[in-house]
């Protein structure tokens, strides 16, 4: 395992938790969370045209059955973002960013239910760990007051995330390129928030201040999107798929150490021990499929 491949997967989780720094800029301006998705989907799909135009045009093609999964993978990810962003909005960067994380608890219990996995007891404890560490995030557990808003969206968040992770895992079984794969989940991302998000208000918000709106615009598509995909891309050619998955961990991480430093959120000993044991369960869960 190449060093390089460690430090691809380093930065893109940094970049991933920047998302928030870009969420607190442009809400002030009256851009909604579903328009943030759909800049930020927006953004990407055009990189991501641009790219394959250049590298290869086959890309391109594609077939009915593939098209149902892009639809899937598209509607996901839209979803995912779009209640990501207003979680934030609702409750703070480092509760949101950790109830996205339970994505993968919501896998397990997907494939225990349908798929006739076995509930091992390690991973029976994680579960208790995510509950326990939810309880204690949101702040049920220790006598804070809660949105109850912000957290229910938080857990839809974790739901749509694991959804998109079911979807593109069949997609890679079925052998599917992954450029091509988000190629068509970006596109179908911007036709659901074209329906969606009322895009020519985002015209209006810019008028506001054309340069900041702009900018941190184009920032959260390339530097919270773009980015981060291509290195991630970039570091499974060196680093085992399993390991990948372990080190995304460092996302939520980041996302709450950038919200503590630089948009001055505090963190409650509860709070902090609740993601502790958010992030232990998901770890587990991730080591567990690779042993």
């Amino acid at each position: 395992m190449k060093r390089v491949g460690l430090l691809y997967i380093i930065l893109a989780s940094i970049l991933w938790g920047t998302s928030g720094i870009f969420v607190d800029i442009l809400a002030p301006y009256g851009i909604t969370s579903l328009q943030m998705t759909f800049i930020r989907g927006f953004v990407a799909f055009v990189c991501m045209v641009i790219f394959v135009l250049i590298s290869d045009k086959n890309l391109v093609r594609t077939n009915y059955k593939e098209l149902l999964l892009f639809m899937g993978s598209g509607l996901s990810f839209f979803l995912t973002a779009s209640c990501y962003y207003q979680s934030m909005q609702l409750t703070s960067v480092s509760t949101a960013v950790v109830l996205m994380y339970t994505a993968p608890v919501f896998v397990m219990i997907y494939s225990v239910t349908f798929l006739g996995e076995k509930l091992s007891f390690l991973k029976l404890i994680a579960v208790i760990g995510m509950i326990i560490g939810c309880a204690l995030t949101s702040g049920i557990i220790g006598g804070f007051k809660i949105n109850l808003t912000g957290i229910v969206i938080g857990f839809m968040s974790g739901i749509a995330y694991a959804s998109y992770n079911i979807i593109t895992k069949i997609e890679m079984k079925k052998g599917i390129n992954p450029i091509k794969a988000n190629l068509y989940c970006f596109l179908f991302s911007v036709i659901v928030g074209t329906l969606t998000a009322k895009p020519t208000g985002i015209i209006n918000c810019i008028s506001q201040n054309p340069l900041v709106v702009i900018s941190f615009s184009l920032g959260m598509g390339i530097f919270a999107c773009i980015l981060p995909y291509f290195f991630y891309t970039m570091a499974l050619r060196d680093v085992p798929a399993g390991t990948a998955s372990s080190l995304g961990i460092l996302e939520p991480m980041a996302a709450t150490l950038f919200s503590v430093m630089i948009l001055g959120e505090k963190l409650s000993f509860f709070s902090a021990f609740g993601m502790i044991l958010i992030l232990t369960s998901v770890f587990l869960l991730s080591r567990e499929k690779n042993l």
